[in-house]
C-alpha cells in the first residue's frame, strides 16, 4: 500500500510490530521516552488497525527530522493518505501547508476546507485555525460572526490563543455582541495563567474600567507582569502608568505584581 512504501525506510531500526492493539497514545508515551523506532512500530499497527492518526505521527517523525533524515514529501504523502481517513490531526496540518503553499499548491479554499473538516470533529487547534479563515476571508467568505463561533468551541477546550481572540471579539463587538464584561472574563482565564497577551489585556481593562471597576494598581501590576513575559506594549503601558501613581501606589502596585501566581488554565474554575 502506498502508506507502507512511505514508512519502510524510515532509518530508526527494524520494525518490531507490536499487538493487534496497538494504540497511538501508547506510541506517544514511546516516543515521548526516546524510544522512536518502537514508536513507530506502534504508530504503524495503529494505523492498519484503523486509526488514521498512526499515519499522521509518522509523518511529524519525517518533518520533523525525528529519527530519520527529514523528508517532507514523505511527510505530505503520510499526512494525506491520513486526512483522507479522517485524521483530524492530518487535516490540518495539511490544510495550513495549503494555506502557505509549503510543499503543496497553494489553495485557500482546500486549506479551508481541511481545516474545518478537522474542526468539525472537535479539534481545538483546527477549529481556532478555522476561526482565523473566516475572520481574514482565507478560502471562506469572511464571517465574523463564524470565527467566534469556532473560536468559543477551541476555548471550552482551553485553547489559549482561541481564548484570547474570542476575548478580543468581545472587546471589539467583533461578530458578537460588545461586552466588556465577558471580554474580561476570558483575559482572566488566559491571563490568570500567566499568557502575556492576556495579561496585558487585564492591564488595558483596569486601566480604562471596561468590564471591570477601574484599579491602576491592577492596571500597572498586570502591565508589569506581561511586560517581565516579553511585551513591550505592556512596559510602555506601565511605564505611563508610573507617572499616574504616587509612591504607595506604585510600591502596592509593584507588590501586587510580585506575589501575584498563575493558575493553570485546567485548574481556574476548580
Amino acid at each position: 500500500m502506498r502508506v507502507l512504501s512511505a514508512i519502510v525506510g524510515l532509518g530508526v531500526g527494524t520494525f518490531l510490530f507490536g499487538p493487534a492493539l496497538s494504540d497511538v497514545p501508547s506510541a506517544v508515551a514511546l516516543l515521548k521516552a526516546g524510544d522512536v523506532s518502537e514508536a513507530v512500530a506502534e504508530f504503524q499497527v495503529a494505523f492498519e488497525s484503523g486509526d488514521a492518526d498512526g499515519a499522521f505521527f509518522i509523518g511529524r517523525l519525517f518533518e520533523l527530522g525525528l529519527g530519520t533524515e527529514r523528508d517532507m514529501r514523505r511527510a505530505v504523502e503520510l499526512y494525506s493518505a491520513a486526512a483522507d481517513q479522517g485524521s483530524a490531526l492530518a487535516q490540518n496540518r495539511l490544510g495550513l501547508m495549503y494555506l502557505s503553499g509549503d510543499l503543496v499548491l497553494q489553495d485557500y479554499q482546500r486549506a479551508a476546507e481541511l481545516i474545518c473538516a478537522a474542526a468539525e470533529s472537535g479539534d481545538a487547534n483546527s477549529a481556532f485555525n478555522c476561526g482565523l479563515l473566516f475572520a481574514d476571508g482565507q478560502g471562506v467568505d469572511q464571517d465574523a460572526a463564524k470565527a467566534a463561533t469556532y473560536w468559543q468551541q477551541a476555548a471550552e477546550l482551553n485553547h489559549v490563543a482561541a481564548i484570547n481572540y474570542l476575548g478580543q471579539a468581545y472587546r471589539d463587538g467583533a461578530g458578537v455582541a460588545q461586552n466588556f464584561e465577558t471580554a474580561f472574563e476570558s483575559f482572566s482565564r488566559t491571563g490568570g495563567a500567566g499568557n502575556p497577551l492576556g495579561l496585558f489585556e487585564l492591564a488595558k481593562a483596569y486601566q480604562s474600567g471596561n468590564g471591570v471597576d477601574q484599579d491602576l494598581i491592577k492596571a500597572h501590576g498586570f502591565a508589569n507582569l506581561a511586560s517581565a513575559r516579553g511585551m513591550d506594549e505592556a512596559r510602555a503601558l506601565r511605564d505611563r502608568l508610573n507617572a499616574q501613581l504616587d509612591r504607595d501606589d506604585l510600591e502596592a502596585a509593584q507588590s501586587f505584581a510580585r506575589e501575584w501566581e498563575a493558575t493553570p488554565l485546567d485548574q481556574a474554575a476548580q
